[in-house]
């Protein structure tokens, strides 16, 4: 066996605004694995949008819905055998029931760090994000949430391009070579 052990999920976390969804997408293409939104997959369990989740039923509910759906996601990878590409929700690491699921061998926990003024500027005109009120409420949930992150196996400058981004996750040699 190589150095490099062999991944069936890399997921990437990081706060809101940082490009999870969107570099998730892009480096599944680059690399032909499948690609999972858990926010997606939230919304398509619950019947619901994530705003009317919370306003409905709380962040408890939500949270149980996504720690469901989560196991699912690493379950329907372990048995498929099919590697994926997981974008985490922005609060998905900071939950303990989260955490237990995500510290498996076979998964790459990856941060997308982007420095808050550069999360304000990308933001500032979403209205449906239910834990984003003002930037003071803004910047206490990501002084929450950091420790969290700082514990991703490797992180990655997001405040770039997208295709940037990849290329650095690329770069981290956690992808399985491909044979031309």
């Amino acid at each position: 066996m190589s150095e490099t052990r062999a991944r069936a999920l890399v997921c990437l976390t990081g706060f809101m605004g940082s490009g999870k969804s969107t570099v998730a997408r892009l480096l599944a293409r680059q690399v032909g694995w499948q690609h999972v939104d858990l926010d997606l997959r939230i919304v398509e369990a619950a019947h619901q949008s994530i705003p009317e989740i919370f306003s409905k039923h709380g962040e408890a509910e939500f949270r149980k819905i996504e720690n469901e759906q989560l196991a699912r996601i690493i379950g329907e990878t372990t048995e498929s055998r099919k590697p994926r590409v997981v974008s985490l929700g922005g609060g998905t690491v900071a939950q303990p029931q989260n955490q237990q699921l995500l510290t498996q061998e076979s998964i790459a926990m990856i941060w997308l760090h982007c420095p808050v003024p550069d999360l304000l500027r990308r933001i500032a005109h979403i209205q449906d994000r239910p834990l984003f009120r003002d930037e003071e409420s803004f910047r206490k949930l990501y002084a929450e949430r950091l420790a969290f992150y700082e514990k991703a196996e490797y992180r990655v400058e997001s405040d770039v391009e997208p295709l940037r981004v990849v290329e650095q996750i690329l770069a981290l040699g956690i992808f399985p070579k491909v044979n031309s």
